[in-house]
């Protein structure tokens, strides 16, 4: 490679200065005390040849470029005005030496004219001595041309102060010492662009490069990390590409919006290759090279290929160009049209790369007419260098010092280009085409972007184009990644108490937190409401003073029995026993008050063990007393010695007393192995939260109502043995009403417990106490009571001995 170079300035050196050329055209140069250098591509290379070849290109045999000619022009035009200026090196000329520069490797001539002195390249000679041809230089146009010519300047650090070379690698000083540039580095330019993709929400773009200038697709790469964005399809192309095959692979990916950031050579070949493959309703991201070229909007079938955006440095205009265009530009060069007829080898032996066939055929209108982009960038390239002289040579307003001693290294001068970008549309329907400033982009003060939608005219009846690999999701779903790329996934919806949030990750429902829930495919969680039956509710109030107006109505039937203690209804009621009875209901009613407000352990332990142990010692007593009926009328007689014991040993205490203790027991063991206790039940409403009492134990719990059921049960069976008693010992219809509605109302409460889940279930837990007690109550203790405050004539002893005989007499005759 090294020795290939080598070659081809050897190559080039013979072509320029071994064979005598005389470039005396007034366009590529002039005298003056300092001269510039100036290259510019008014021919462009359409295909690459071997890098290997010995020939040196002769640019004028290629594709002319009309913007480089305009180039040319506002280097000369900016020469003119410092030569005519009183303020800026005011006796100072300026004169430039020009060359047409159309290939990477190829045009060495130009560069080794430049740093020659008086025909003789001397390498080791040392900076403060060694003087070459000119002073400083602007150009070449591109990053690539650059970068190949740049160290042959850079080694004796002369300036090179470019227009239109905007690789970020040129700003390494320790590389380029001597590189300054009057245009934003690609950085810049790649940073503009992806605020374009973003402005309009895409994320499934290509890029297309040229393969002599890589820098553009790396910085692209970086930038677009954490942005959203992904490369679907990237490609550096050279001359020789095969773009039709490479833009049918973009429109096989459904990639719409397409970025080409490359020279206007590349971008020509792109566009033309679209049209003819009839690729169409794109976008194209014009970089700031090829914005605003005037050839391309004019091609036939440019409106069918989509929309084109082109970015583009904010336009300044330079005031007199147009005139300096009519006025010297076009005179200068009408001398030469009557000479145009020259043969191949005089043309060859004439020109070193200075030499514009078609420059003398333009009319100023079309020179003015051409790309801009530039313009200003060469402007200000030829300003600073002249700037530099003006401060080396120390001038006045009146005069420089020119026996000043200048050398090239002196020159250098820092420069820092304004970032300002203007976002263009190309109206292709109109004729002649128009570029539309639609939008802006400046760094200083600060970063600010905008883009006037109103004023894009889209290929798709006036909506954004689509460019995405999949369609956003809604809210609340989720993406499933499919594929390489983040661009693609699907969506799913979000599940019930999970939520989405695509500020923290786009990928994941989160779920809930247990005291908040969600609908499905939401992006938050709501608060759940904590429930459970409250003191102030309507149903928890009348509850409870059902439950006061029991121990009220309890509290006065034990009263009134001990009252009435040694009357007959009382002592059939059972006595003594009577009181344990209503002393067990009342405190089974006591519990239906830790039903309401928030359940704790201590609540839990006491709604449902108080109620269980006083009510089975309840329903124990009536156990006993139906069994001892029986046990009286039927049972003496025929079991006298059984009899016997049961009153002598106090049967009935005893198996009250048994048979409390093995449920107390039981209810320890409900409470101890699994204790019951307050838990929040997050699980049965996605709205709610209820605090509920758990039952404990499944098999303790059994056997605690499984002994209340089986008294019952003993209850039963012997209340049905005695329904042919004496009417005032007959329990029989009472008892078994009573625990009839007992069974019937907790099979009710289970089968709701079990089936619904609702805070009123608690409600009905209290209310089956309730009605349990009450059935006891108003069955077997009210009718009593009726007797003894309304019917007094059948609360006598006589009354009830009456009675006893009528049975005995009924029981002999059968």
């Amino acid at each position: 490679m090294l020795l290939s170079c080598i070659y081809i300035f050897l190559v080039g050196f013979t072509n320029c200065f071994f064979v005598k050329v005389s470039c005396s055209t007034s366009d590529f140069s002039l005298k003056g005390d300092y001269l510039l250098g100036g290259l510019f591509a008014l021919h462009e290379i359409e295909h690459e040849t071997t890098l290997f070849s010995t020939e040196a290109t002769e640019c004028f045999r290629h594709s002319t470029a009309k913007s480089g000619y305009q180039m040319l022009q506002v280097m000369r035009f900016a020469v003119e005005e410092i030569n005519n200026s009183t303020t800026l090196l005011p006796n100072v000329s300026l004169g430039y030496e020009i060359f047409d520069h159309c290939s990477n490797t190829q045009n060495f001539n130009s560069v080794l004219s430049f740093i020659s002195k008086n025909g003789s390249i001397k390498p080791k000679e040392k900076l403060n001595s060694y003087q070459p041809k000119v002073i400083a230089l602007t150009g070449p146009y591109g990053s690539s041309r650059t970068m190949t010519v740049a160290p042959l300047f850079t080694m004796d650090l002369i300036p090179m102060v470019n227009y239109g070379a905007s690789s970020y690698v040129l700003s390494d000083k320790h590389q380029y010492p001597s590189y300054v540039r009057t245009i934003p580095s690609n950085k810049d330019l790649i940073e503009m662009i992806i605020h374009i993709i973003r402005w309009f929400g895409w994320n499934w773009v290509a890029f297309l490069g040229s393969q002599h200038d890589l820098d553009g697709l790396n910085v692209f790469n970086e930038y677009i990390r954490n942005t959203g964005i992904c490369l679907a399809y990237q490609e550096s192309l050279s001359l020789n590409a095969n773009y039709s095959q490479t833009l049918k692979r973009i429109d096989k990916l459904n990639i719409n919006v397409i970025v080409i950031f490359a020279l206007p050579q590349y971008a020509s070949k792109i566009i033309k290759a679209a049209i003819a493959n009839n690729i169409q309703d794109k976008v194209w991201i014009a970089s700031q090279h090829w914005a605003m070229n005037q050839q391309l909007p004019r091609e036939p079938g440019i409106g069918k290929i989509g929309t084109v955006i082109g970015i583009t440095e904010k336009l300044l205009s330079l005031p007199g160009f147009n005139e300096f265009v009519y006025n010297k530009a076009r005179g200068t060069t009408d001398v030469g049209r009557n000479d145009r007829p020259e043969s191949e080898v005089q043309r060859k032996s004439k020109t070193c790369n200075q030499d514009c066939d078609y420059c003398s055929l333009l009319t100023a209108e079309e020179i003015i007419n051409e790309n801009p982009t530039l313009s200003f960038a060469i402007y200000s390239a030829i300003y600073t260098i002249a700037h530099a002289l003006h401060q080396i040579l120390q001038c006045d307003m009146n005069k420089c010092h020119k026996n000043t001693m200048v050398k090239p290294y002196m020159v250098n001068y820092h420069f820092d280009p304004t970032i300002s970008y203007a976002v263009v549309l190309w109206r292709t329907e109109v004729n002649p085409p128009q570029f539309e400033m639609v939008g802006t982009y400046e760094k200083f003060p600060e970063t600010t972007f905008t883009i006037d939608n109103s004023l894009l005219l889209w290929h798709n009846n006036g909506s954004v184009p689509f460019s995405n690999c999949s369609a956003e999701c809604e809210e609340g779903y989720s993406r499933k990644p499919e594929g390489f790329h983040s661009c693609c996934f699907s969506c799913e919806k979000c599940p019930p108490n999970t939520y989405v949030d695509f500020s923290r990750d786009i990928y994941t429902c989160f779920p809930c937190a247990e005291n908040e829930w969600s609908d499905e495919g939401s992006t938050t969680c709501n608060a759940r409401s904590v429930v459970y039956p409250q003191f102030t509710e309507i149903p928890s109030i009348i509850v409870m003073v059902s439950a006061a107006c029991l121990i009220i109505l309890l509290i006065a039937v034990f009263w009134l029995f001990a009252y009435n203690y040694n009357t007959p209804v009382v002592k059939s009621a059972g006595g003594s026993m009577c009181f344990l009875m209503l002393t067990s209901l009342i405190l089974s009613s006591i519990s239906v008050f830790f039903f309401f407000g928030k359940p704790t352990s201590v609540f839990c332990l006491l709604r449902n063990a108080i109620f269980a142990f006083f009510f089975t010692i309840c329903i124990s007593c009536l156990t006993v007393r139906s069994f001892q009926i029986v046990c009286v009328f039927k049972m003496a007689t025929q079991f006298p010695k059984v009899h016997s014991l049961w009153v002598k040993h106090n049967g009935q205490w005893l198996f009250i007393a048994c048979s409390s203790f093995v449920h107390l027991i039981s209810c320890v063991v409900w409470m101890t192995v699994d204790p019951v206790k307050a838990i929040a039940d997050s699980w049965t409403f996605k709205d709610q939260i209820m605090l509920i009492c758990e039952m404990g134990n499944a098999i303790t719990l059994t056997i605690v109502v499984f002994i209340s059921w089986v008294l019952g049960f003993l209850c039963l069976l012997f209340s049905y043995m005695g329904r042919d008693l004496p009417k005032h010992y007959n329990e029989a219809k009472s008892i078994t009403f009573s625990l009839i509605l007992y069974y019937l109302t907790w099979i009710a409460y289970f089968t709701a417990y079990l089936t619904t889940k609702s805070k009123y279930i608690v409600i009905f837990n209290a209310v089956a106490q309730i009605s349990s007690i009450n059935g006891i109550l108003f069955t077997y203790f009210i009718p009593k009571s009726y007797i003894i405050i309304f019917k007094t004539q059948k609360n006598t002893l006589a009354y009830f001995q009456t009675s006893i005989q009528n049975y005995t007499q009924t029981i002999s005759r059968t």
